[in-house]
């Protein structure tokens, strides 16, 4: 578990439970609020998931299958960066038509992700859509799992900021438009016209840059380093009923 391996500092950092979570962040009368998913909304990665699957399913040549594997093991083993990996992850598609990888995305997300959605999270998310809050999804997670998963959440694709590639004629290239991790999702909610968000909710240390830009951070199902750095920033967290006593991380924290 975690929390057994924190200080005795970081043991001080307030545990929400989930009504005082819904509490705070109503009290607050937030505008907009923005989202991390995996590990946030949902359990487990997302990105590299349907990446695996869709491996398994022949949507793209073995070498490039052969390819990807062997770079995600040297991103594993700390060689090759968060960023970089994204990236990769999304270039491998290109030459294929995006309606079949949007099909792909919700026939992986229906099956592997929906019931991994923590209940809690869902649970706030139709809170602050009926009081007509402004919703938003920041991933490095390629832009059509994430699409799928959040928009029975009532967030648009055009409130997804996510890994992304451009797609011309429907034909999806290896060129990159966007992955936000790190300081990179910051960087992208600024770019999107939001410098300073009500809330932002997030599990990993490569939310840590979204969240000290808002005016309200919520860890939400924290790793370790994101929990150091809760315990320096003053914040609480919450930790999901299905995530108790499971590490929370998406691969690279």
């Amino acid at each position: 578990m975690i929390e057994d391996r924190l200080t005795p500092t970081q043991i001080e950092i307030p545990k929400w439970t989930a009504p005082e979570l819904e509490r705070l962040v109503l009290e607050n009368k937030p505008r907009v609020a923005v989202f991390d998913c995996d590990g946030t909304i949902w359990s487990g990665d997302s990105g590299y998931g349907f990446m695996v699957w869709s491996l398994e399913q022949g949507l793209v040549s073995r070498p490039i299958s052969d390819g990807i594997d062997t770079r995600y093991r040297a991103y594993l083993a700390g060689k090759v960066s968060e960023l970089d990996i994204c990236g990769e992850m999304v270039q491998i598609y290109a030459g294929l038509r995006e309606k079949e990888l949007r099909s792909a995305a919700a026939l992986y997300f229906e099956e592997f992700v929906r019931p991994r959605i923590f209940p809690e999270i869902a649970a706030l998310l139709e809170t602050l859509r009926k009081a007509e809050v402004e919703l938003w999804a920041v991933s490095s997670t390629n832009k059509w799992v994430v699409t799928e998963g959040v928009r029975s959440f009532g967030i648009p694709e055009e409130r997804v900021l996510a890994a992304e590639v451009r797609v011309t004629a429907g034909l999806i290239s290896s060129e990159i438009l966007d992955v936000p991790t790190d300081e990179g999702k910051a960087i992208a909610l600024k770019r999107a016209g939001l410098e300073r968000p009500d809330a932002v909710f997030g599990n990993s240390i490569h939310d840590l840059a979204m969240l000290q830009i808002a005016r309200n951070a919520y860890p939400v199902n924290p790793s370790p380093a994101l929990l150091a750095a809760a315990a320096k920033n003053g914040w609480g967290y919450f930790r999901p009923q299905a995530a108790e006593g499971i590490h929370s991380g998406v691969a690279g924290e």
